[in-house]
């Protein structure tokens, strides 16, 4: 598998009121790191974007991560 994830990013950059973008689904804080993700984690992002679509609840990949390594 490649180390090159490309952007979900559809350049309808608007967050709604629960900080999801309307058009990519990332989170703002997914947004904002995305260039710094290492490839795992930027797929990570792609399922949970794909779960936001479809209504699922799916909790921000970056804020998990800083989450764990509080731990």
């Amino acid at each position: 598998m490649s180390d090159m994830v490309a952007s979900p990013c559809v350049s309808i950059c608007a967050l709604d009121g629960d900080d999801i973008c309307v058009g990519c689904f990332r989170t703002g804080q997914e947004i904002s790191y995305w260039g710094r993700l290492p490839a795992s984690r930027q797929r990570e992002v792609l399922m949970r974007c794909q779960q936001r679509m479809y209504g699922a609840q799916a909790p921000c990949v970056v804020t998990e991560a800083r989450l764990a390594e509080q731990g």
